[in-house]
């Protein structure tokens, strides 16, 4: 399968109704944390069936299509590194290219979605059984907005090991972002540690909850029995 090829099947497949509808959600609009995006309206079911037919394009193919101002370009591009990242053996040295390269592009991975649906799956795969994760704290530090999201979506991987401290640091140090898509990040995240261990996400909660952004407590006490989840809304805790 070649890339040309691929691309023509994206092409074949383009929506321009869902493009405009997708021009508006992804905030591509002048000074938005999308500008400049474009869209095929590729829905993202047929996104993944299409990459899962050209996970043999080569890493010059994978850069081409990352490189591009075509979202779906870039959303293809992840899909198939995910999944050479899965078909990779254990000791296999392509999980630490595969693992590089990402890094390498991590400025090209630049909407929230993008970000999402590879960080755990690449980045928190990789460092899963790794000491040194010194990255996602030079990322959490940056003053890229898709770093410091990659920074605490990867530890996704981790809290579903029961491994929880690295999100609890990383969310220490992105507190006081002022961006909402870190503040739902991390919320999200913190809500993901409470529903395996409620004791830690209160301990961090009870600490910060009453300095951090509405939005970000919102999304951490989203599960927790209403009474609970309203004492912490009216600082009652």
């Amino acid at each position: 399968m070649s890339l040309a090829k691929l691309k023509s099947e994206l092409k074949q497949n383009s929506n321009r109704e869902k493009a405009k509808t997708a021009l508006w959600f992804f905030k591509t609009g002048k000074g938005e944390y999308g500008e400049g995006q474009k869209f095929l309206g590729i829905d993202t079911p047929t996104q993944r069936k299409i990459a899962k037919k050209y996970t043999d394009l080569n890493f010059d193919d994978l850069q081409e299509l990352l490189n591009s101002d075509i979202h779906d370009y870039c959303f293809i591009a992840l899909v198939i590194l995910i999944e050479k990242y899965k078909n990779c053996k254990v000791s296999d040295t392509l999980q630490k290219k595969i693992f590089d390269f990402y890094i390498k592009n991590s400025k090209n991975i630049n909407n929230w979605d993008l970000v999402d649906i590879s960080a755990p799956h690449i980045v928190g795969e990789y460092l899963l059984d790794k000491t040194n994760r010194k990255i996602l704290y030079k990322f959490a530090q940056s003053k890229n907005l898709w770093e410091k999201r990659i920074a605490i979506i990867s530890t996704f991987t981790f809290i579903r090991n029961n491994q929880f401290s690295d999100t609890i640091k990383i969310s220490e140090i992105l507190l006081n972002d002022k961006h909402d898509l870190i503040h739902k990040a991390v919320g999200w995240m913190l809500r993901e540690v409470g529903n395996r261990d409620r004791k830690i996400e209160e301990i961090f909660l009870k600490k910060y909850y009453k300095k951090m952004p509405r939005t970000m407590l919102r999304y951490a006490i989203e599960k927790f029995p209403e009474d609970l989840r309203q004492k912490y809304l009216k600082g009652l805790i």
